[in-house]
């Protein structure tokens, strides 16, 4: 069984991922993280990457396929990340079907505009580590002095709202072209996390996984 994780940031895929994996020992792919790895030996993906700008559809599912086929990951995946188009997801699908495999699960956290912009902007940083602490959910030991901590541009209000509006541009035509093929949940993200991964472990289940 293969599951997509979809969300704006701040909605807790990351933490539903891990207690999906946990429960069910599938394999987390977090298409960030493993790009950024990729980039380490690839010069182009690593140029690109330093721009800012974000890597066109083709190449990009081409570079991340192409992760997978080398590690044997075909199934039993939770997706984070990706595809985050629509162009990426038929790319995509066309690799699933060459390898007789499918996206069987779509689970969509909502939590509100609000909701983001609160939980983001409340992340800081420390300046000499670089260590990322969230002031709600993930408050610095007692031992540091939370006015040192430092909160980065992209994580005030302004730019939260402009990659929020991003990502329901494109997330939206891509969630009603996921429903054509998948079933696709949408889950309400701003309940306790362990009541929310209490509902997806059950709808996984109830789809067909075992423990």
């Amino acid at each position: 069984m293969n599951i997509l994780l979809m969300g704006p940031q701040g909605s807790g895929k990351g933490t539903q991922a891990a207690k999906i994996c946990e429960e069910f020992g599938f394999f987390y792919f977090e298409s960030g993280s493993y790009l950024r790895r990729i980039a380490e030996t690839d010069p182009w993906l690593k140029d690109w990457l330093n721009t800012g700008k974000l890597v066109p559809d083709k190449e990009l599912t081409s570079y991340l396929s192409a992760f997978l086929d080398k590690n044997n990951l075909y199934d039993d995946i939770v997706f984070d990340g990706f595809p985050r188009t629509v162009v990426q997801y038929h790319f995509w699908k066309d690799w699933l079907k060459d390898k007789g495999v499918s996206l069987d699960l779509v689970f969509v956290l909502k939590i509100s505009s609000e909701e983001t912009v609160r939980r983001l902007s409340a992340r800081r940083q420390d300046p000499e580590n670089g260590k990322i602490y969230n002031l709600i959910t993930d408050p610095p030991p007692a031992d540091i002095n939370v006015s040192t901590l430092i909160q980065r541009e992209d994580d005030k209000p302004e730019a939260i709202k402009v990659r929020l509006a991003y990502y329901h541009n494109i997330t939206e035509p891509l969630i009603a072209e996921l429903k054509k093929d998948t079933k696709v949940v949408e889950v309400d993200g701003e309940r306790p996390i362990d009541a929310i991964s209490k509902d997806l472990i059950e709808i996984i289940k109830e789809n067909g996984h075992k423990n």
